[in-house]
């Protein structure tokens, strides 16, 4: 079939129009760096026919330099086709044509692993006279280093040194007010780093002296992660809480083999094409406790040039022995919701972390807790999960303000799910009556009328980043999903972040807020794991008697009320971070920019060869 928008025109072949099939399990031994210049061919060649082969909702875990070859690296299939698809384009790019023709082919260079070498570092040409260096008597030959380190599953380019200065951390330049951060960015002005965080710092002695921690994630690379943690804390014992199962949990143990001190927590997923896809650390220190939620994946792409954020919490302290189990509570019912939330996982190997946190004090906490866990819930029950827990948070503890009509409703996403044939079948009929809510009076009142803008990178943003191309792959918006909702974008806006320096930074993180008319104020500002999908929010079911949500995520939301506010201001100058602010920082643009009608939004399966990207390469998905 085809479709044509403003948004461009797809075209999709019948078997296509499902794009709920259960994804087969790939090879345990297929290597894409291996792959024949015949069959990358074919691959271009069909790309509108691609089936989904997993949940459209995932993120990007594979980063690689262009400018290296990652020949006979066993990469595991974590994560989404879009994922795979970045990295066959980073570890063996295709260049940009002056005139390319419709028809791309990949292009196998003459040698066949190791280095892509400059033509300065070339070797001379056979006619040109070998000239035997002389050996110096006194200078005996080097040996080659070896590298110790375990070998990373998603390449050696994930060995990349940092600056020097890059994890310099000074505590006296972060503001506390409202505990969100956000992470570094490689390639970037210095100064847009000042007050940011990257994970060597988190897990960093000068947080407390780490005795424990536990890691939540969607997607690990196991040995990169090890090495995040300072040497003296190196081999203190991590459990790791993952949903891979099968091949990819077998993956997943083998990668962990070398560390003796890790160990392993499976989520249930009962329902079909759930997900994992919360991030939240849970560390144990001499000192307290402290809980990190986040947005990066455990993967170094994700904590190099892209944009995340996270929420740290104060240092916990252990409260007196005999305390009653409601002591430590928060205002905002932090503690009790936490825990509500591990005992759904029904793990033996958090019931320990369940008894250390009912032993500490968690009273400081000033956030409210936003989570989702996998099941079909009624009753009570329906308004402790997903976007109903948001709508019950937003009514009794929201205040409403003086022509909240007029206050937009902005959403910014990396991945979007199905949301139906028009906005009735879910945005508007669940999600936006949500979002809109405010106070008690304001349940419904002026949801048609609220605007809602949606910021979403579009295809000269992801080119123009500072990955190029390859960035789409942690933006994991589908063709098929995509030429089933075009209404949907009409509502997309650009990612535009000069306030934080974060424009070529495509963003990893999850905002969804409320802003007043000349966008100063907010009234509410939540950052989350959950994408713009029924998956990740859940869907009613039954004539709305029953929730039915897919996947584990987890946020925070920031209320006005909770800081003695009536709304939160914004803080218009980010960086360098001021101890003295009272603004939060939203790390994007206010007011969005709005695509325009030649603009069209992310589709990761689809080529781009019209133009190059900052390295010069095309995107050719296969």
């Amino acid at each position: 079939m085809s479709q044509e928008s403003q948004h461009g025109k797809w075209t999709l072949s019948d078997s296509d129009d499902d794009d709920n099939l259960i994804p087969p399990t790939p090879p345990k031994d297929t290597n894409k760096a291996n792959v024949k210049p015949e069959q990358k061919a074919n691959a271009v060649n069909t790309v509108l026919n691609l089936k989904p082969k997993s949940e459209p909702n995932r993120e990007n875990n594979v980063k690689f330099q262009p400018s290296l070859k990652t020949e006979n690296i066993s990469v595991p299939h974590m994560g989404s086709e879009a994922r795979q698809a970045a990295h066959f384009n980073e570890s063996d790019p295709v260049k940009y044509e002056n005139s390319p023709s419709h028809e791309v082919k990949r292009k196998r260079e003459p040698d066949e692993g190791g280095w892509n070498l400059s033509s300065s570092d070339e070797e001379a040409p056979s006619s040109a006279p070998k000239v035997k260096p002389k050996q110096s008597r006194s200078s005996p030959p080097r040996k080659k280093t070896q590298d110790t380190r375990p070998p990373s599953p998603h390449g050696v380019s994930y060995y990349k040194e940092e600056p020097s200065d890059f994890f310099e951390a000074d505590l006296s330049a972060m503001n506390n007010s409202y505990r969100f951060y956000l992470n570094k960015v490689s390639g970037i002005d210095k100064k847009y780093n000042t007050g940011a965080l990257h994970i060597k710092e988190i897990l960093s002695p000068m947080f407390g002296t780490l005795k424990e921690s536990v890691q939540f994630n969607y997607c690990f690379d196991i040995p990169w992660m090890v090495q995040q943690y300072p040497p003296e804390f190196r081999t203190k014992p991590v459990v790791i809480v993952h949903g891979e199962k099968r091949e990819s949990k077998a993956r997943l143990i083998q990668q962990a083999q070398p560390y003796s001190h890790i160990r392993f927590c499976q989520a249930k997923l009962d329902i079909a094409f759930g997900t994992h896809h919360t991030k939240m650390m849970l560390l144990w220190y001499e000192e307290g406790f402290r809980v990190i939620i986040l947005t990066s994946n455990l993967i170094r792409a994700d904590w190099y040039q892209k944009t995340q954020g996270l929420w740290m919490s104060p240092l916990y302290p252990r409260l007196p022995e005999g305390s009653p189990e409601t002591a430590g509570e928060s205002p905002t019912h932090f503690k009790r919701d936490l825990l509500e939330y591990l005992r759904a996982y029904r793990a033996p190997e958090l019931a320990e972390w369940i008894d250390r946190i009912k032993e500490h004090d968690l009273s400081e906490t000033r956030i409210y807790l936003i989570g989702s866990t996998p099941g079909r819930f009624q009753g009570p029950d329906m308004e402790k999960w997903g976007h109903l827990k948001l709508r019950k948070l937003l009514s009794e503890n929201a205040c409403p303000v003086q022509n909240m009509e007029k206050w937009p409703v902005i959403g910014q996403f990396s991945s979007i799910g199905s949301m139906g044939l028009d906005k009735t079948k879910w945005l508007a009929a669940e999600f936006q009556r949500t979002l809109t809510t405010l106070g008690k009076a304001g349940n419904s009142l002026g949801s048609a009328e609220t605007p809602l803008l949606l910021v979403y990178p579009s295809v000269d943003d992801v080119r123009t980043s500072l990955e190029g191309y390859p960035a789409g792959g942690s933006l994991p918006y589908s063709i098929q999903t995509a030429q089933k909702q075009l209404w949907l974008h009409s509502y997309f806006h650009h990612w535009r972040a000069e306030t934080s320096g974060r424009s070529s930074a495509m963003p990893h993180i999850k905002i969804y807020t409320r802003a007043s008319p000349d966008f100063s104020q907010l009234a509410w500002f939540l950052v989350t794991s959950a994408n713009l999908s029924k998956a990740a929010w859940g869907a009613l079911e039954k004539n709305n008697t029953q929730m039915m949500v897919r996947s584990y995520e987890l946020g925070v939301l920031y209320l006005p009320s909770a800081f003695n506010m009536t709304t939160i201001p914004v803080e218009k100058n980010i960086f360098p971070m001021s101890t003295t602010s009272t603004g939060l920082p939203v790390p994007f643009d206010l007011p969005p920019h709005r695509y325009s009608s030649r603009d069209q939004p992310w589709i990761w399966n689809i080529p781009y060869t019209q133009a190059p990207d900052t390295h010069g390469n095309v995107w050719v998905p296969s």
